[in-house]
């Protein structure tokens, strides 16, 4: 057997690990294993997993956890990028004080984008951007913070999709 199809076969073997795992310290060290193999792909599961494992279950409703998954992926990027421990702090902040809808308004309608939109962007994460969850529920927000969701997005060379009905 070549290395290159072990290799694939321990990638795919990984992935498979990864669906079942609902563990954040677990998958952390499969991130770290997948980042020393120098598997992107093993490594994005993995992360993507982790940051729904850490985001709960505990949320009112999906734009609620979707917005938390949001969250977890830029704190734990900030995280790894920083060497310690990042929380953002003030968007917790404006979540407890005026709620999920409204914060992630103010997110699209800002003159500039945020910090995090911007690291999201750079990391290929443009799904889990305040943006994309606005996106993924038109029904919650007014037609001009969809559209200024929208051009945020697309200004930043970011490919839209359709709202998944199904959800």
């Amino acid at each position: 057997m070549t290395s290159d199809r072990k290799f694939e076969e321990q990638e795919q073997a990984a992935l498979v690990r990864i669906e079942t795992l609902d563990d954040a310290d677990k998958l952390k060290n499969l991130m770290n294993n997948a980042k020393r193999m120098g598997s992107e792909t093993v490594f994005d599961a993995a992360f993507r997993r982790r940051v729904a494992v850490l985001s709960g279950d505990d949320h009112d409703t999906p734009i609620a956890f979707d917005f938390w998954r949001s969250i977890h992926t830029l704190e734990s990027a900030l995280s790894d990028e920083r060497g310690k421990a990042t929380r953002l702090t003030r968007t917790r902040q404006k979540l407890a004080r005026a709620g999920v809808q409204k914060t992630l308004a103010d997110l699209a309608v800002a003159p500039k984008p945020s910090e995090g939109f911007d690291l999201l962007i750079e990391r290929n994460l443009s799904d889990l951007t305040a943006e994309a969850v606005i996106l993924r529920f038109p029904e919650e927000f007014e037609k001009d913070i969809r559209i200024a969701a929208e051009q945020r997005l697309l200004s930043a060379g970011c490919t839209l999709q359709e709202p998944d009905k199904e959800a």
